[in-house]
C-alpha cells in the first residue's frame, strides 16, 4: 500500500525517528525498520538485510462445511527461536510465528494479489506475524456484499486456532478501506469476538450511506461545517458494479457500466449520457447516484437503489449495529487528506466503541487513502509535514508490534 518518491527522504526519516526512539527498547527501533520496509515497497531496506525471506503459499481450509482459499506469509526461523513443524502446510519447514494477523484488502481487482497487499504481508511476516490474506468471492469484482464479514470471520477463525500460527492465541487483523466496516462485523461475531485481539483500520468507514455521499459528491460534514474533496472516482465504480447482483439484467446492465468506465477513462469529462439510455430502470438509478454531485440529493436517489441493494447496505453499515460487545481494540489510521472514505468516518467509528478501546491517528500529508508518498527531503513539506506524519505512522506500528507480545497492548 505504499509508494515513496525518493529513497533520500526515506533515509532521512528513518534516521529521524531511530534519533527519537534513543534508548528505548528494541521494539520501538524494530517499528523503524518496520516503517522503512513498508515505505521501501520491493526495493532494499535494513529489515530485508536482515531477515529471511518469509515464506508464502497457498492454503485451503474449510470452517462450518465452507471450503476457502487465503495466501498464508509465513516467517522464516531466526536465530534463538522455538521451532515446530507445520505440516501439513509445508512438512519439515522451521517457521516462528509470534502473533497471527488476518490481513484484509480493499474492494479491488487484484484482491489478495495485489502487488500493494503483497509487500504488506511479506513485511509483516518479516516482523513475525503469520498473515493470512484470504480471498474473497466479490472483491475482483469490485462487489461489496454481507457475506464478506463471515468470510473474515472463517478466515480468522481458521488461522488464530492453530497453535503454531496464533501463539497463546494472539490474533488479530488488519484492514483496509471498505475492508474495515465487514471486519469489525466479523470481530463482532460470537465465535470468534472473544478471541480477536486487536483490528488496524485503515482509511474505513463508520456510517456507509454517509461515506457514499462522500464518494459520489465530495461533500462531508465536520463540527457543523460543510467542506469538500474532489472524490476518487473508485468508490462510484464499486457502487456501480456491486448492483449488478440486484439487477434482472445484469449482463446488459454490466456491459454498459463497462463502456462507461472506458470512456471515463479515456475522457473524465465523457458525456455518459447516451450509454445511460440504455440501462434498464434499477441500473439507472445507480448511475443517477453515481454521477450526483449534489449532497442535498442524495437522500432521495438512495431511496431509489434496488430493494435488496439498499437491505444489504444497511447490514454492512456499522452505524446500524451496536459495537459495545466489541472485545477488539481498534487501532484506526486515516489521511485527513483521503479523497474516497472522508478521515470524519474513523473518528465517528472511534466514538461508537467503549471508551478508550480506539486509538486514531490521522495522517496529514503522507497518507491519502492507502497509499503512502514522502516529499523530497530538500522540501519544507518534508520537514513541517511529513516527518510528524512518521512519527505517527511509527507509532501504530510500534503498536502493531506490541500485539505479538502482550494481552493487552500499551493504549
Amino acid at each position: 500500500m505504499i509508494l515513496v518518491r525518493e529513497r533520500m527522504a526515506r533515509v532521512l526519516a528513518i534516521a529521524f525517528l531511530v534519533a527519537l526512539a534513543g534508548c528505548a527498547p528494541t521494539r520501538h527501533v524494530e517499528a523503524v525498520r518496520v516503517l522503512q520496509d513498508l515505505a521501501a515497497g520491493t526495493g532494499d531496506s535494513r529489515l530485508k538485510r536482515t531477515t529471511p525471506e518469509p515464506l508464502r503459499q497457498t492454503v485451503a481450509y474449510t470452517v462450518a462445511g465452507r471450503a476457502h482459499h487465503a495466501d498464508l506469509y509465513l516467517p522464516s526461523a531466526r536465530e534463538g527461536c522455538v521451532t515446530r513443524s507445520l505440516a501439513p502446510l509445508e512438512a519439515g519447514a522451521a517457521h516462528c510465528p509470534r502473533a497471527a494477523l488476518v490481513a484484509v484488502p480493499g474492494a479491488v481487482p487484484q484482491g489478495k494479489d495485489d502487488p500493494r497487499m503483497v509487500a504488506f504481508a511479506t513485511t509483516l511476516a518479516r516482523a513475525g506475524f503469520a498473515v493470512v490474506v484470504p480471498e474473497l468471492a466479490g472483491y475482483r469484482q469490485l462487489r461489496i456484499r454481507p457475506s464478506d464479514a463471515r468470510e473474515i470471520v472463517e478466515a480468522f477463525a481458521w488461522v488464530s486456532r492453530q497453535p503454531e500460527l496464533a501463539p497463546d492465541g494472539r490474533a488479530g487483523m488488519f484492514a483496509f478501506s471498505y475492508s474495515v466496516g465487514p471486519a469489525v462485523l466479523a470481530a463482532l461475531e460470537d465465535d470468534i469476538r472473544e478471541q480477536v485481539r486487536f483490528i488496524v483500520g485503515m482509511g474505513g468507514y463508520h456510517d456507509l450511506p454517509r461515506a457514499m455521499r462522500f464518494f459520489t459528491t465530495g461533500w462531508f460534514e465536520h463540527a457543523g461545517a460543510w467542506h469538500h474533496i474532489t472524490p476518487d472516482d473508485t468508490g462510484r465504480m464499486v457502487l456501480a458494479y456491486s448492483s449488478l447482483d440486484y439487477l434482472a439484467d445484469a449482463a446488459a446492465d454490466r456491459a454498459v457500466f463497462d463502456r462507461m468506465v472506458a470512456q471515463r477513462m479515456d475522457d473524465p469529462r465523457a458525456d455518459l449520457e447516451p450509454l445511460a439510455a440504455k440501462l434498464n430502470p434499477d441500473a439507472h438509478a445507480v448511475y443517477a447516484l453515481a454521477l450526483n454531485t449534489d449532497p442535498a440529493r442524495f437522500d432521495a436517489l438512495f431511496a431509489r437503489l434496488p430493494r435488496g441493494m439498499r437491505e444489504d447496505i444497511a447490514r454492512l453499515d456499522l452505524a446500524r449495529h451496536d459495537l459495545a460487545p466489541l472485545q477488539a481494540r481498534l487501532i484506526l489510521v486515516h489521511g485527513r487528506k483521503d479523497n474516497l472514505i472522508p478521515y470524519t468516518e474513523s473518528l465517528a467509528l472511534a466514538d461508537a466503541v467503549p471508551a478508550g478501546q480506539a486509538r486514531v491517528f490521522f495522517i496529514r500529508s503522507v497518507l491519502g487513502h492507502v497509499d503512502m508518498s514522502v516529499s523530497g527531503p530538500f522540501s519544507w513539506r518534508f520537514w513541517r509535514e511529513d516527518l510528524p506524519d512518521l512519527w505517527r505512522l511509527w507509532r501504530v506500528i510500534d503498536l502493531v508490534l506490541a500485539e505479538r507480545e502482550d494481552a493487552t497492548a500499551p493504549y
